[in-house]
């Protein structure tokens, strides 16, 4: 029987790993043939957001929790890659990005900066500015792909990707920036979906608008100041919105949006697969702040 080739082994689908001895003066070569990883490609990945029902010309908010979609060739490049391919030209990629101004701890009760602090805080710049790295790095990701474009609301700011890019992040309201106008009603408006892929249902941006939406007593409110990058310098200014880093109402969970996203789901609501090794979600983003609106008015009820 003829010894094996390295060509023959690769054939086989295995690897070989040429280790050299010297051995009485003659060099020889060991083959031992070793298992590669497994790697989810822009194809695979392509393959799985299609069968979760993503098609040509969607608009996308996505989430991703990206350690736990898998080996990647390429990060999460790739897994922006597969979404781009699927929702062709015509389609749309945003993702949720804040900004990482990292100041709230010198804010004080009014929600002001003193003022020998304010010359060390950069301003907020939507082209320069970081995403806020509580997300993970797909917003970030996102924000510097070529040709992104990115909102100006600094904490409830959005980038995004895509035939509708410069629609979604245009005139973005600096007060209650979840509300109307903003690029979450604007997702809602042209029929768009929600992409989680391995992302805690906790984190679905898009149930702030429906905070924003509900008719509900005792919502609270935020108001801080937030320095923004002019052709004249820095100027800063006070925003205003319901309150984001809590639940909007006293006596909800912390986690509610995903009691509310578990409920939708039961429902028979969205389609539920896998991307990669990530369990992932889609679900369309009217019907789900409909349905986010109706479960916040029946679960805060006006005191009697």
């Amino acid at each position: 029987m003829r010894s094996r080739s390295p060509i023959d082994l690769l054939r086989q689908g295995s690897a070989a790993v040429w280790e050299k001895e010297i051995d009485s003066g003659r060099r020889r070569h060991d083959l031992r043939p070793m298992t590669l990883p497994h790697f989810h490609t822009r194809l695979s990945l392509g393959q799985d957001l299609h069968e979760l029902g993503l098609r040509p010309g969607d608009m996308v908010m996505v989430h991703a929790a990206m350690s736990r979609v898998g080996l990647l060739l390429s990060g999460p490049d790739v897994l922006i890659d597969a979404l781009r391919d699927v929702v062709g030209p015509s389609g749309t990629i945003l993702a949720y990005t804040d900004w990482n101004g990292a100041y709230d701890a010198l804010l004080d009760g009014d929600g002001r900066v003193p003022e020998e602090w304010r010359p060390h805080i950069a301003p907020f710049d939507p082209a320069l500015s970081r995403a806020i790295r509580d997300n993970g790095v797909f917003p970030e990701f996102l924000r510097t792909t070529p040709g992104a474009r990115r909102s100006g609301n600094p904490c409830a700011s959005v980038a995004a990707v895509g035939a509708g890019a410069d629609w979604l992040t245009a005139d973005h309201p600096l007060d209650y920036g979840y509300g109307e106008g903003s690029p979450l009603a604007k997702l809602v408006e042209a029929g768009g979906k929600v992409l989680m892929v391995g992302a805690p249902l906790d984190t679905m941006t898009l149930l702030h608008h429906a905070e924003h939406l509900a008719q509900i007593p005792g919502k609270r409110l935020r108001r801080y100041e937030v320095p923004f990058a002019t052709p004249a310098g820095t100027v800063w200014r006070m925003l205003e919105e319901f309150d984001t880093a809590d639940p909007v109402v006293a006596g909800l969970e912390s986690d509610y949006f995903a009691a509310i996203v578990a409920e939708f789901l039961a429902g028979g609501h969205g389609a539920q697969g896998l991307v990669g090794d990530a369990p992932s979600v889609l679900v369309n983003a009217a019907s789900i702040c409909r349905f986010a609106v109706a479960w916040l008015e029946q679960h805060v009820r006006p005191e009697r």
